[in-house]
């Protein structure tokens, strides 16, 4: 891979590497990480996944506070080929898996917590944002195409009592809430709201008995 027009972030004390062709790490995404690593301490047995995993900085993070085994995914080879460097230099060992999200995974993986990092720009907006890779915002009409995308992988892989965290935009949260509420066994059961982005949290739960 060529790394002439490298660039270096520090978040939250790792050294992430990425270049103009991948999202850059937000600061406040952090969060994500920190929230994660509090559902892993506590989380039923079994592997983390990162979804849309980009440059791999917000999963590494949060598997670094929270050691347990990690696998990302991510569609697009750049940033696969920046997540396999960065959990290099972290230390950390990461099955990184390039391809689509339903593709990737076979159908008996389960995992005990899942980060989901869908683009969540409404394909209308993403000429607002010139220095960002479209294909790392763009979440198609409503801005919650790959969001979807990842409640369905959510769904299928998620252990019982397991959580998922996910990025959406901001003043998207009511409308990913009906996304959720699709699915049986998946609930939303925390909003945290940024100035950036919003934070979701949805756990499996045992689905009630009319």
């Amino acid at each position: 891979m060529t790394t002439i027009d490298s660039k270096f972030a520090d978040f939250e004390g790792l050294r992430i590497e990425y270049d103009d062709r991948v999202l850059a790490p937000r600061p406040w995404t952090a969060a994500q990480s920190r929230w994660a690593a509090e559902l892993i301490r506590s989380a039923p047995p079994g592997p983390v996944l990162e979804l849309c995993a980009g440059a791999g900085h917000i999963g590494l993070l949060a598997v670094t506070l929270a050691p347990r085994p990690l696998v990302c995914v991510d569609a697009d080879a750049a940033a696969c080929s920046y997540l396999r460097r960065n959990a290099a230099l972290a230390g950390v060992p990461v099955d990184a898996r390039e391809g689509r999200m339903d593709e990737a995974l076979s159908p008996d993986e389960e995992f005990a917590v899942i980060i989901a990092d869908p683009p969540w720009v409404p394909t209308a907006d993403v000429h607002r944002f010139p220095a960002d890779p479209v294909t790392a915002i763009d979440g198609g009409t409503d801005g919650l195409d790959l969001a979807h995308a990842c409640l369905e992988v959510i769904d299928a892989h998620l252990v019982m009592a397991g959580s998922a965290v996910l990025q959406v935009g901001p003043r998207q949260a009511d409308r990913f809430a009906e996304l959720v509420r699709a699915y049986d066994e998946l609930e939303v059961v925390d909003v945290r709201e940024f100035e950036s982005g919003t934070l979701v949290r949805v756990d499996r739960v045992v689905a009630s008995v009319a």
